[in-house]
């Protein structure tokens, strides 16, 4: 394989390379081995990928080249090389949570969404890294350490799902799941130039196990464009017994194509929900305002009322915590991180009266900003407050001189569309002018995950973004 195929391989778009490979244009193998290549060259420079199965990986390449001899009916995703975000169970392959608790775990069974994508002929090569637990965005923690930023090493990649954005980056894989609570498929999209869908609740099935009711968390795709999002989003959406939230739709409503004509369409430019904002950033997002009227949208400043999104989602995310971590918290509680102890000490002070005060905050704003959106079709604003920082800070302590006192503060811009469960997307908008990865959020209507996608393809359309590679896979 020369230097030259084996690069294209790994920069092809995910719909591309499935239909070569179906065509048998190129083999499973052949792209197994170029994405493997590519993982020895750039991933000891920034630990992206954590545990990789090598060997496994060449097994399920071959495996699904014979199929393809065969005849044998195939999945939208056959042969294509994924990595899982190390949060879900993978079946006989370490599953550690970036926790040095489970350092040496191997899972039983396939979480759902692994099932799914292993169904759809996806091959797993390995586990992306996250910080422990998800908690924060910012990817580190004691067993693999930091993942570092493709377009500047000496910061941050975001998280929690940030060793799947740099893989992406950096060619590695052209699909990678995520999970997203106060930001974790977002943030990570924006500080890496990749794409990062945070779906509907019940639009990805979760479980069997955990909080089945929960829905302040999600999973859903990664990609470098947004159509190869939406293909992985037609894989693992649809509705599944095991979770009660399930939402009936089924995936193959997302495997379409994404065009559509979108004048007319009403955007709501936020000037900032009262946040603060690095002025880069705001530069950045604001420049992209005329993209959305040459598409012909009627673009107007306005924003919801967000108020109690504050206290809907932190008292949501300190009860999901010690729910979650009860059990870590009594065993191991000095194996876990300062933020996670105060995370969970925030949950058990928790009262029946304060969290019926919380969800009542909740359902107020969802009603606020349900008759938001009966004037506007879209709310546009950027996907992160700040440009990546230093990968040696935990999180940023100031914004624009606004202290941030804790270390969820500063993921706000994310957390309060999480809060209502709008579907939102990170798309890249540009980069400041030292190089840095700037993602603008499209939030839509209830339930409206294909708009969100449609109105994100053609915003990367109409901006004539080809993936700009990071320079340290340039």
């Amino acid at each position: 394989m020369t230097l030259d195929s084996w690069d294209g391989i790994c920069f092809s778009t995910a719909i591309d390379l499935a239909g070569r490979i179906r065509r048998r244009e190129v083999s499973a193998v052949e792209v197994m081995t170029a994405h493997l290549l590519q993982i020895d060259r750039y991933n000891p420079r920034i630990n992206a990928i954590i545990t990789l199965d090598a060997d496994r990986a060449m097994a399920g390449a071959a495996a699904a080249d014979r199929a393809l001899t065969r005849g044998e009916a195939i999945g939208p995703l056959h042969g294509l090389p994924v990595a899982h975000k190390d949060l879900q169970d993978t079946a006989g392959m370490r599953t550690t949570y970036g926790s040095p608790i489970y350092r040496d775990y191997l899972p039983d069974a396939d979480s759902l969404l692994v099932e799914r994508m292993k169904q759809a002929g996806a091959v797993a090569i390995g586990k992306t890294n996250t910080p422990e637990f998800g908690a924060g965005s910012q990817t580190f923690n004691p067993v693999f350490g930091a993942t570092l930023n493709p377009y500047e090493p000496s910061k941050t990649v975001g998280g929690s799902s940030g060793g799947a954005a740099a893989a992406l980056a950096c060619g590695m894989v052209p699909l990678a799941d995520g999970s997203d609570m106060g930001g974790s498929l977002r943030n990570p999209a924006s500080f890496c130039n990749v794409v990062g869908f945070r779906p509907s609740p019940g639009r990805v099935p979760s479980g069997p196990d955990g909080l089945g009711w929960f829905t302040l968390s999600v999973d859903g795709p990664m990609a470098r464009t947004v159509a190869d999002a939406a293909l992985l989003l037609s894989v693992l959406a649809g509705p599944d017994p095991r979770s009660p939230i399930a939402l009936e739709e089924p995936g193959a409503s997302f495997g379409i194509p994404l065009g559509k004509d979108l004048r007319g369409v009403r955007i709501a430019w936020a000037p900032g929900l009262g946040l603060p904002f690095e002025p880069g950033v705001r530069a950045v997002v604001d420049r992209q305002r005329a993209t959305f009227e040459g598409l012909g949208a009627i673009v107007e400043e306005a924003e919801p009322d967000f108020a109690g999104a504050d206290e809907a989602f932190r008292a949501g995310r300190a009860w999901s915590f010690e729910v979650a971590l009860a059990e870590e918290w009594e065993r191991h509680r000095e194996q876990l991180k300062d933020t996670i102890q105060w995370n969970i000490a925030e949950g058990r002070r928790l009262t029946g009266p304060a969290l019926a005060r919380a969800e009542l905050a909740r359902t107020q704003l969802y009603h606020r900003v349900r008759a938001f959106f009966e004037r506007f079709d879209f709310l546009v604003l950027p996907t992160v407050q700040v440009l990546p920082f230093d990968v040696a800070i935990p999180y940023p302590t100031s914004i624009a001189g606004v202290a941030m006192t804790t270390y969820i503060d500063w993921m706000k811009s994310c957390y309060y569309i999480s809060a209502v469960g709008n579907p939102a997307i990170s798309v890249p908008a540009g980069f400041s002018p030292d190089g840095l990865p700037v993602g603008l959020q499209i939030v839509g209507r209830h339930r409206d995950d294909l708009g969100v996608l449609q109105l994100a393809h053609a915003f990367e359309q109409a901006a004539g973004w080809s993936h700009r590679r990071p320079p340290l896979a340039g």
